[in-house]
């Protein structure tokens, strides 16, 4: 198997989400702790502003819903080599152009999809583990995520061979005999639940439509430490709801 390997500057790290967004080459230092942590994100930067003065931010605790007929989701998702990064705040797995998800009549360009421990998500109260974010965005530039929670439980087979090559911080790794199936990420039954909401991470900017599937997959807790031991903790606080609606899929 070739590996090629590289390590990238910490300066040219940018944040999970925001990294669909801007390509800036020296964003501000930000953290999950302390001083720089999620709540001071505001204060850092003015470009952050968000943060702390939207009403639709990111992540929220789903704990009462609307029962609608929502579009089901269709991921027209293949295989694909993936670029594996440690940009410092997440493992993230870029992704070539070529797999989708139809919802209603919008299509969303898979980009990338990233892991929060625990889950950023919360189901009447509680969290899981980890979830994994699945990152698409449309023709005119807007953002859909579809969030996956991960239990502990078996390993995932489909997810080994990210687990497998994790990086080191600010490193990127390609392996050109890896090609990840991506549709077996995914659980079998896709019912969701729908809500406006925004970036976890700074600048956390709103207008992202979230899809959190009500079903979770798994990992093992080797896998899962394994992570940790990388990343630590990388989970923003649950958000006010501030009076938005939450559609859960019939």
């Amino acid at each position: 198997m070739t590996l090629h390997a590289r390590a990238l500057s910490a300066a040219l790290s940018i944040g999970l989400l925001s990294s669909a967004l801007s390509a800036s080459a020296a964003p501000p230092h930000w953290t999950y702790t302390g001083s720089e942590g999620a709540a001071h994100w505001s204060e850092i930067d003015a470009s952050f502003a968000q943060c702390a003065l939207g009403h639709q931010q990111s992540p929220i605790d789903i704990t009462r819903t609307v029962k609608t007929a929502l579009p089901q989701l269709v991921f027209h998702y293949g295989s694909a080599t993936p670029t594996i990064w440690n940009n410092g705040h997440t493992v993230q797995v870029n992704l070539p152009p070529g797999n989708t998800l139809q919802v209603g009549d919008q299509t969303y360009e898979l980009l990338q999809f990233h892991f929060h421990t625990p889950s950023e998500e919360r189901i009447q109260g509680k969290s899981q583990p980890m979830v994994v974010h699945f990152v698409h965005k449309t023709a005119a530039g807007e953002l859909g995520v579809v969030a996956v929670l991960i239990k502990a439980g078996r390993a995932n087979p489909a997810l080994s061979p990210v687990f497998e090559h994790l990086p080191r911080k600010g490193e990127k790794i390609t392996v050109d005999e890896l090609s990840l199936d991506l549709a077996a990420l995914l659980p079998a039954s896709l019912g969701y639940y729908d809500f406006a909401g925004s970036l976890t991470t700074p600048p956390c900017s709103e207008g992202v439509h979230w899809m959190v599937l009500k079903t979770p997959t798994t990992l093992s807790s080797q896998q899962l430490g394994a992570f940790r031991k990388l990343i630590g903790s990388n989970a923003r606080p649950v958000q006010a709801l501030n009076g938005r609606e939450v559609k859960e899929s019939e």
